[in-house]
């Protein structure tokens, strides 16, 4: 019974309280998803740079032995700044794919969570207030983000289980619900050169949306047509480097809430996530309707 949260900025002098409000707004899903949280933040990127963020299991001491290697290697021109077991490699665009292999060769136990120019991260195992303190999410700032508690029910409580899962540059997918068909469509995907690290329905999820927007869809068209071919019960919420989708199947048997004004959007997998909001009185409030894609871009 996970439960999700997200929060789309139209006004941009509420840009610095993202972090505030989405940490207020995930701390009222506890009891939704006890064992695991996250959260993905989009802030400002730096032209012609990337961005990678990293976690890992022994964090001082690889991140120390990455600093330290980076160091040594001035062309690559990158910097690293940790938070607790996530750290974030900025990189020129142009080395990004030369510093991804060399982790893979140099760094196993570093493993990539997100990539992209505005996309940040952060997930681990714990109770999901407990998860926002280690990474100092109220204190973030951006122009949109998403957020995850879990309740672990068809895999392992790992921090590579948790949620968001990102497959593609600047993307990122949180779930709640249970795909029956994630077997199938997985095998399908890796003949077509798709990568997966856990077993997880909704790390299947996020690489089929990468995968319909590499076919040249975008994130409103892959939306459409992941009504048609991934089978069960599922809330999408979806974030992009644009913007911030959500859909629900066609029996749409899980709870979810909408609210709009003209400052922002935001989801919820039940009202009180949203009730903190400010203006939240004054908004559009409504439930997503089913076989729907609601998108908003910047």
């Amino acid at each position: 019974m996970c439960g999700i949260v997200g929060l789309f900025l139209k006004n941009k002098k509420m840009e610095p309280q993202l972090g505030q409000l989405l940490s207020g707004m995930l701390s009222t899903m506890c009891e939704r998803g006890p064992d695991s949280a996250g959260f993905a933040i989009y802030g400002s990127g730096t032209e012609g740079r990337s961005k990678i963020t990293l976690q890992s299991a022994t964090a001082a001491e690889d991140f120390a032995k990455l600093n330290a290697a980076l160091a040594k290697d001035k062309k690559l021109d990158a910097q690293l700044t940790t938070k607790d077991t996530h750290a974030v490699l900025s990189v020129p665009s142009d080395k990004l794919d030369a510093v991804k292999a060399m982790l893979s060769a140099d760094f196993p136990s570093i493993r990539i969570m997100a990539t992209g120019e505005n996309i940040e991260i952060y997930k681990e195992v714990g109770y999901p207030t407990e998860v926002a303190k280690r990474f100092d999410l109220a204190h973030m700032s951006g122009t949109h983000a998403i957020g995850h508690t879990r309740m672990a029910t068809e895999s392992a409580v790992t921090t590579l289980g948790a949620h968001p899962f990102s497959t593609g540059a600047d993307e990122c997918l949180v779930h709640n619900g249970s795909l029956s068909n994630h077997n199938s469509l997985r095998r399908e995907l890796i003949r077509d050169g798709m990568k997966f690290n856990t077993e997880n329905d909704t790390e299947v999820a996020a690489s089929y949306l990468t995968w319909r927007m590499k076919q040249g869809m975008n994130l409103g068209e892959a939306l459409e047509k992941s009504l048609d071919d991934l089978d069960g019960f599922f809330n999408f919420v979806v974030g992009t480097k644009e913007g911030f989708g959500v859909v629900r199947d066609p029996i749409a048997c899980k709870p979810a809430v909408m609210a709009e004004t003209d400052d922002y959007v935001a989801f919820g997998s039940e009202y009180r996530a949203l009730a903190g909001l400010p203006g939240i009185d004054k908004a559009k409030v409504w439930e997503p309707e089913p076989s729907t894609v609601y998108f908003w871009q910047r």
